[in-house]
């Protein structure tokens, strides 16, 4: 149970005291009446003695009482009827709340943390009231009236007499059948005479005339003069005097009659019958035998009144509180009267009561003692002469059905049992508990269970209350106490109380296990209100006892809860069930948290606390709910209806907060810009961004690349400190760290997720975003003023709202808004707002089972919607870079919802005309671009960059550009061509061309080309088509080119110096031909011009296309080389088929004679060769475009490779010039591209496709491909672990470098005839030709003692040997060719191999001799005859 004010023996001690009637004059109650009480409620606060009284017990032992008091009420002649009662606890119980700002005890129980109330007042005033309104019964004498007060004023005109009809009226009343209530103690009642004497109107000598007449009537024991009144009303108004009556009336206001005359109470039918002690307040017209009313009697008879709740009244009893507090008590009481009126009751009590009760106690002692004399048959005898409706002996299960014997008041087991109430009331404990003892033996024996119950009962409280506590507390005589009373006797009053004091004294002993089930077990169906308060208390006991019983205390709690709302306690049941929440509250008892929510909302609501039970509904709502679909739709349904309600008080006010649908505001994405138009036939739009698309981040960084890329070149290398790339969709991945820029009169998209975690489906209305504005001219000074949005402000931002918009149930789904900026300022998105229903019922529509989701459309709602917001709050990542950061937990900013509107900028759109989606690899294909400025400012310096410039061109600067319109016919060739001359045929065709023309070696990045705008701008609303030449990437495959269109306006701006725009092209290469070649250094150091350099070039062309394509066959129509320093010359095929075709998986192979042209640093050397009628010019666009762009990707490449060795080769400066120069030799500079045409077959029309292929040929002898070939993996490699250590500087040079320092020539005659006959010796002239290939000066040493090593040569080629000069010391300068005249000398005819020559070569400043070999030179082979 709660804590209480009272200690459990003050608590008992004031339930049981002297009850005194008070019988009035109309003259006495007028005099009372000034100070708007009753005499009855005049005296109530000095009922208590304030000093100890002594009386004496039958044995002459003196016994003290402490503290005792008296109850002084009224007489009442009419018991109360049980609607009454019932009514007056309700209101006892309802006008006791719990106190504003009271703090509430914190219990720890393991993980709980409870915030209770330790005090229930309610219950307190509950259990006084009730236990103040016990009626007055047979069987005990305990509300019985002791004494009676005749009271009459000193005005009257014979007081004397008056006293004298007030003693009959009250013998009437006593002693006449008339009257069965109220009940009097003996028949001998006390009688004290009180004459009330008003200070300010009456004449004190006749009072005290008067006063000394009583006394010498009655005596000094039993007549007082009480003087009141004595002050007057219109004096000293402004001085304070307390009023002690307020606590009292307070509680007993609501049991005058005047609260309860426009009442109708409706009850339970078997509710306890209760009785007041009321006040009669209807005495105003001095009547004094006007008792027939009590105040708990209602204007109608009510005997069977059966709701289990009451109807509201129509005077409250906060204005009944109000109009008693503002109601002046004791208004002409001074402080001395006060004091007169103490006295007055310290004077009864001392001289009238207590020695009257002593008297009364003496002779019913005297009397017991002289029947314990007679004989036990004797003694039944009386008693059954006593008792004439006794009933004979029956046997227990006979008596339950019975009502129980009843005694007549002279019975001797009555006078017992009336002694022992007397030494209760005196608080003579012992002698009580022995005669309810002997009573309660008496009463069994006679099985009077009602009697014995009762007997029972006083006997456990005696045993409880005697001082020094001589036996413990008898508890059984307690629970039989009870059964007798609920179960033999079916009087739920008494077993009431028996409960209400057993459990005030278990608590006391901290037994809070028993009192909890002492409790639980008196709570029934028959009254709520009881069943409430003892649910209650029995749940403080779990939570009291020492090991509290958390979960036990939150059950009993709602148990309570629900109670008290059957019983019309709204607050309280509101109060318990919010109490137990806290234990059921985040344990995952969702089930249980949805009952007490949902309870606690309809409680609220009810008692129109209605932000509590939006709260309630809410908490309903947003939790993972396990109820069912009807269960959830039912609790959307209330939720909406509380929360209109809500909404409707304050219409004005701020939106509200609403709980549904959830919103995953990290999900939200904001997309600037316009919606991509779709593709229109042949004209396909730019993919550009849109919200369609995932968040790649890699793609993410590929973009910001390409614009720093592109901002780069702009800036002169640089990129600019404020530099912010153009993101367009802003998410969770995206860098949100700044302000994004948008633009004015261009639409702002946010995409935000919703989700609905109900089972039934939301349908949200009128949806739109909630935004702040800030006007500002970037371009002056001052700002404007902040606007919230609202109707006037669509001139601002202009919003986008959807009517209708539904989520089914557990639904995720994503909602578009659009906002239009009309102004430049700063914008900040706050949130969504919006109409949230739910669709009406859970019927079919359109014969759609509403389980398996709504269809888009027009949907039923059910008529209850609410408006209100949901905030977008994005958390932005956490800070992990400072050493502080790492250590706490720190968030930065998320700015994707507060976009700065900049001024007005140019808008590009970007159309490809038939644009192809699948290529041969090195196909040339011809399409169109179309560039539309569709805003109203002129665009200018438009750039593209990609990542792939070597996929698309739009022609060099002085390609004769062809037709523009793309309707050309389809066979039309990309190239430019020239028709041939037949003689020409396998001769090169020289033109030339820079590489400035194109766009390549100007310093800037290739990857960034300038469109060809006419003037360089484009103006508003204009548009241009541009040709643009694509070729397939070398690689099979599908491949993602990202193409970045970068523009400015004319006019610089402070926010946004450019915009972007985005295209990726999705290609699909097909396999078409493979082309290898390799160069060497020709033998015949002469050519037709007749300079000693000159190279065969190999060129082996494989058709590895699949027939899937639909390809039959390739023809190789054009064979071109440039170079700075190399051409071709002619072609050297012995076929005389001048067309080439190779067909699938065929190889041709080609080879050319190249020879070195003249010198020049700017220009390329182009050399065609062609195998057609059409010579394509290779120095004009497209093929020069591709060729100098596959250039410098080559460029690239190998510089990238090369950059890591850089470091390396810092190392050894001077030697590296050395081997600088030999490498040199070995190298050349010539680019082969090969132009073909395909012919395919496609949807039986044949189609001609052209294209060209790449080969950059860098050394010599080194084979070169026009795509480098995958070196296939073997499927398992053995894992290998090394250290990375730096290539070593090579010391000298390779051998394949070496062999190319020198290069040798034998001239001789391939046939030699000599006569052996005549001369032995054959002697032959050689001429050996060194050509110095390097541009150094080399010294050479030729040596011919050279003997081949194997004995096999000597045996095939025979011996020969070299005369004269064995050794030559030669110096070559750089490019030189020398001519040595040999003789070689043979013995015999045969086929000689004169290639033996040594040649050794060294660089002038260097000491090492290299050896050059000629491993690809053929061997000189000589024939001698003999004639």
């Amino acid at each position: 149970m709660a804590q209480c004010v009272q200690s459990v023996q003050e608590f008992i001690q004031d339930s049981f005291v002297p009850l005194v009637a008070a019988l009035c004059s109309e003259e006495a109650e007028r005099l009372t009446r000034r100070n708007n009480l009753s005499f009855a409620e005049l005296v109530r606060p000095f009922c208590r003695l304030t000093s100890e009284v002594h009386m004496r017990d039958p044995n002459n032992q003196l016994h003290i009482i402490k503290n005792l008091k008296i109850a002084v009420n009224s007489i009442i002649t009419h018991p109360p009827q049980p609607g009454a009662i019932r009514k007056l606890l309700h209101d006892v119980v309802s006008v006791s709340q719990p106190a504003e700002g009271l703090v509430a005890n914190v219990i720890t129980a393991g993980d709980y943390d409870l915030n209770i109330s330790a005090t229930t007042p309610w219950f307190e005033s509950y259990r006084e009231c009730f236990l103040q309104s016990m009626p007055a019964s047979d069987h005990e004498f305990l509300n019985h009236y002791v004494a009676c007060m005749l009271v009459v004023s000193s005005i009257e005109p014979d007081p004397v007499e008056q006293f004298l009809k007030l003693s009959q009226e009250q013998h009437r009343i006593q002693h006449s059948n008339e009257y069965s209530y109220p009940k009097w103690f003996i028949p001998n009642t006390l009688k004290y005479y009180v004459l009330l004497h008003d200070v300010s109107t009456g004449e004190e000598q006749r009072a005290d005339s008067i006063y000394e007449e009583m006394k010498q009537r009655y005596g000094t024991q039993g007549c007082y003069l009480l003087k009141i009144n004595s002050r007057v009303s219109n004096r000293g108004a402004d001085e304070q005097i307390p009023d002690p009556w307020s606590q009292y009336l307070q509680k007993n206001t609501i049991q005058n009659q005047d609260s309860y005359e426009d009442y109708t109470v409706v009850s339970n039918k078997n509710t306890d019958h209760l009785i007041s002690d009321g006040i009669d307040s209807e005495m105003k017209d001095g009547l004094s035998n006007n008792f027939k009313t009590h105040p708990l009697q209602l204007d109608h008879p009510s005997g069977s009144l059966d709701s289990t709740d009451y109807m509201k009244a129509s005077t409250s009893l906060q204005d009944s509180k109000k109009s008693n507090s503002g109601t002046p008590h004791g208004a002409c009481l001074t402080l001395t009267d006060h004091d007169r009126i103490r006295q007055f009751i310290q004077e009864f009590t001392f001289r009238g009561l207590l020695p009257h009760i002593e008297k009364t106690i003496r002779q019913l002692n005297d009397q017991l003692i002289s029947r314990k004399g007679l004989s036990r048959s004797l003694f039944s005898a009386t008693k059954k002469w006593f008792s004439g409706s006794k009933v004979p002996e029956k046997s227990i299960n006979e008596l339950k059905n019975t009502s129980g014997l009843l005694y007549p008041p002279e019975a001797p087991e009555l006078q017992i049992r009336k002694m022992a109430d007397l030494c209760f009331l005196v608080q003579h404990y012992e002698l009580a508990y022995s005669c309810y003892h002997t009573a309660k033996k008496d009463f069994l024996n006679d099985q009077a269970m009602l009697y014995a119950a009762g007997a029972l009962e006083m006997a456990a409280v005696s045993a409880f209350l005697q001082p020094g506590a001589p036996r413990p507390y008898p508890a059984h005589y307690m629970e039989t106490a009870i059964q007798t009373y609920r179960d033999i006797c079916k009087n739920m009053v008494l077993a009431e109380r028996c409960v209400l004091l057993s459990a005030e004294i278990l608590k006391s002993q901290s037994k809070y296990s028993e009192a909890a089930a002492l409790l639980i077990r008196l709570t029934s169906e028959d009254s709520d209100l009881r069943s409430a308060l003892l649910l209650e208390q029995a749940a403080h006991c779990f939570i009291n006892m020492k090991s509290p019983m958390v979960r036990k205390f939150a059950f009993h709690m709602i148990l309570a809860g629900h109670r008290f709302s059957k019983a019309g306690q709204k607050k309280h049941a509101l109060r318990c069930y919010c109490q137990a929440m806290q234990v059921y509250k985040g344990k995952g008892w969702s089930l249980a948290e949805d009952h007490i929510n949902f309870t606690i909302g309809r409680q609220s609501f009810t008692l129109r606390q209605l932000d509590n039970a939006v709260s309630a509904f809410r908490h309903i709502l947003i939790n993972d709910s396990k109820q069912p679909p009807a269960q959830q739709g039912a609790f959307l349904r209330e939720y909406l209806y509380v929360y209109k309600n809500a909404t409707q008080l304050s219409p004005d006010g701020p939106l509200p907060q609403l709980p549904l649908p959830y919103i995953n505001s990290s999900a939200t994405r904001v997309f600037f810009g316009h919606d991509r138009r779709p593709a229109e036939g042949e004209k396909q739009a730019a993919t550009h961004v849109s919200l369609d698309q995932e968040y790649d981040s890699e793609s993410s960084q590929q973009w910001k690349e390409l614009e720093e890329q592109v901002v780069s070149v702009i800036n002169k290398g640089t990129i600019p400190s404020n530099f912010q790339p153009t993101q367009f969709c802003l998410n969770r991945y995206s860098d949100n760290s700044k302000f994004p820029l948008a633009v004015i009169e261009e639409p702002i998209t946010v995409e935000v997720s919703f989700r609905n975690p109900l089972k039934v489906p939301l349908l949200l209305t009128d949806l739109s975003l909630l935004w702040k504005f800030q006007p500002k001219d970037f371009s002056a000074k001052h700002d404007g003023e902040t606007k919230e949005q609202g109707m006037c402000d669509e001139d601002m931002v202009g919003t986008e709202a959807i009517a209708e918009f539904l989520i089914n149930s557990e639904e995720t789904k994503v909602a578009r808004l659009k906002l239009f900026p009309h102004q430049t300022g700063e914008l900040h998105i706050l949130g969504v707002v919006y109409n949230l229903g739910s669709v009406q019922g859970a019927v079919s529509f359109d014969g759609i089972d509403p389980s398996i989701g709504l269809q888009t459309g027009k949907f039923v709602s059910n008529g209850l919607s609410v408006r209100g917001r949901q905030d977008l709050e994005i958390q932005g990542p956490r800070l992990n870079n400072t050493k502080e950061e790492k250590t706490s937990i720190k968030y930065g900013p998320d700015r994707r919802l507060d976009p700065i509107i900049t001024e007005e900028m140019p808008l590009l759109e970007v159309f490809f005309i038939n644009f192809p989606t699948g290529l041969l690899c090195g196909e040339i294909r011809k399409a169109y671009v179309e560039f539309v400025n569709v805003s109203k400012r002129p665009l200018t310096a438009l750039k593209v960059v990609s990542k792939h410039p070597e996929f698309f061109t739009f022609g060099g600067n002085t390609a004769v550009l062809t037709p523009l319109s793309p309707s050309a016919s389809e066979n039309c060739s990309a190239y430019k061509t020239v028709v041939t001359d037949p003689t020409s045929v396998r001769t090169a065709l020289l033109s030339s061309a820079s590489s400035a023309d194109f766009g390549v070696g100007t310093g800037g990045s290739p990857e960034v080309i300038q469109v060809p705008l006419p003037d360089a701008v484009l103006l508003p609303g204009a548009s241009v088509q541009l040709p643009m030449w694509l070729r397939g990437p070398d690689e099979e495959g599908v491949h993602e080119i990202n193409f970045l269109f970068y523009y400015e306006g004319i006019k610089k701006h402070s926010k946004m110096c450019h915009r972007v725009l985005r295209h990726t092209a999705v290609i699909c290469t097909s396999r078409s031909l493979h082309v290898r070649a390799t160069v060497c250094r020709s033998n015949a150091l002469g050519d037709e011009e007749g300079r000693g350099d000159n190279m065969l070039l190999f060129v082996d062309v494989e058709n590895i296309n699949t027939s899937e394509t639909g390809v039959k066959e390739f023809h190789i129509v054009q064979v071109s080389s440039n170079s700075k320093h190399w051409k071709l010359q002619k072609s050297v095929n012995i076929s005389g088929d001048k067309d080439t075709k190779v067909a699938s998986r065929e190889r041709a192979k080609l080879c050319f004679k190249a020879a070195r042209c003249k010198n020049s640093e700017e220009n390329y050397t182009f050399a065609d060769i062609v195998f057609g009628n059409e010579q394509i010019i290779s120095s004009a666009s497209p093929c020069a475009d591709f060729f100098f762009q596959s250039l410098s990707s080559e460029f690239k490449r190998t510089h990238v490779q090369s950059h890591t060795h850089a470091s390396q080769r810092a190392v050894k400066q001077s030697f590296d010039e050395t081997v600088r120069l030999i490498q040199r030799c070995s190298e050349v500079d010539l680019n082969i591209v090969v132009l073909w045409k395909a012919y395919v077959v496609e949807d039986s029309k044949q189609l001609i496709l052209e294209g060209q292929h790449h080969v950059a040929l860098n050394t010599v002898g080194k084979e070169a491909f026009s795509f480098p070939q995958k070196q296939e993996l073997p499927e398992t490699v053995l894992l290998k672990f090394f250290r990375p250590e730096n290539a070593p500087v090579p010391a000298r040079p390779t051998p394949e470098q070496l062999s190319n320092l020198i290069k040798t020539s034998l001239h001789y005659p391939e046939s030699f005839n000599h006569s052996f006959h005549q001369k032995s010796l054959c002697l032959v002239p050689v001429t050996l030709l060194l050509s110095n290939c390097s541009q150094a000066v080399v010294d050479v040493m030729i040596d011919l003692r050279h003997k081949p090593a194997s004995s096999e040569a000597l045996e095939i080629h025979g011996s020969f040997t070299w005369l004269g000069q064995t050794q030559y010391k030669l110096q070559l300068k750089g490019e030189e060719v020398y001519s040595l005249q040999l003789k070689a000398c043979f013995v015999h005819t045969g086929v000689y191999n004169l290639g033996t020559p040594r040649v050794f070569a060294k660089l002038v400043d260097q000491v090492t001799l290299f050896e050059t070999s000629q491993q690809n030179s053929m061997p000189a082979l000589i024939i001698i005859n003999n004639i």
